[in-house]
């Protein structure tokens, strides 16, 4: 059989090394033939290698933008499995290439039915569940939603407790550890990556501010200028260091906060 050829664009290198493994755990002919952090990095590769790849899963959002964006700079002919923590980009997925839009914690499962679907795709043609109408869009996306995470259950000395989410103010990673921080102070563990927490946390109060940081809303106190463009954060309680909104992000942000 010949090698089926894979790009990954992720800008959360664990996620990345968990759909490579994935995907050739299920299938000893798949290559990974890149792995792309970000829309600039994707957009220079598509541009060189038009015809180095046979499939692409994508992450939505990006570290500089959305990947959106990346078909906007560069050409990609080849069909792309997203695969990302929200499930409001479902429509927008389909119009650029997508066949299948699957949701953060993804499972091998789910990976091996869009790698079929793919297969399906190349051996018999485009039929039309890979041009789904609006409303079957509109459906997948009202499946794909999931209620938000009102608590979180946290070891705290040799005990379990649950911690309400309204009353964390910023979740914070740092050498693949993820942690909360709330308001009085208490700072806990948390045994889920910061892809999984975008996916379980309300939008309108949470944001993620960069790859380390996700900040509640009621946690802001200012939003101060910094170089290059980019807004510097001041929150309650104070991080462990200063987070940033980048340049490609800031309209994003204010949206959010002028929400």
């Amino acid at each position: 059989m010949n090698k089926l050829r894979v790009v990954i664009v992720e800008d959360e290198p664990v996620t990345a090394r968990n759909l490579a493994h994935v995907l050739q755990n299920l299938d000893d002919n798949i290559i990974i033939t890149a792995s792309l952090p970000d829309v600039k990095d994707a957009v220079e590769w598509f541009n060189a290698n038009p015809d180095s790849y046979d499939l692409v899963f994508m992450d939505i959002r990006l570290a500089d933008g959305v990947s959106f964006d990346i078909f906007k700079q560069a050409e990609i002919l080849k069909p792309v499995i997203f695969v990302t923590a929200y499930n409001d980009y479902a429509i927008q997925a389909f119009k650029n290439n997508g066949i299948d839009y699957i949701l953060k914690p993804f499972d091998e499962a789910e990976i091996e039915l869009s790698l079929s679907k793919f297969k399906r795709l190349v051996v018999q043609g485009p039929k039309s569940d890979a041009n789904p109408s609006f409303e079957q869009l509109l459906q997948q996306v009202k499946i794909l939603a999931k209620p938000h995470k009102k608590s979180f259950l946290v070891h705290f000395r040799n005990k379990l407790i649950p911690v309400e989410t309204a009353k964390i103010s910023w979740f914070y990673t740092a050498h693949e550890i993820v942690y909360a921080q709330t308001t009085d102070g208490q700072q806990y563990n948390i045994e889920f990556t910061m892809e999984q927490l975008e996916q379980q946390l309300e939008p309108d109060m949470f944001f993620r501010a960069n790859r380390q940081f996700i900040i509640n809303r009621k946690a802001l106190t200012e939003v101060d200028f910094y170089f290059n463009g980019r807004l510097s954060l001041k929150m309650k309680p104070e991080p462990p260091e200063k987070i940033l909104i980048s340049k490609a992000r800031v309209p994003e942000f204010k949206k959010w906060v002028d929400s």
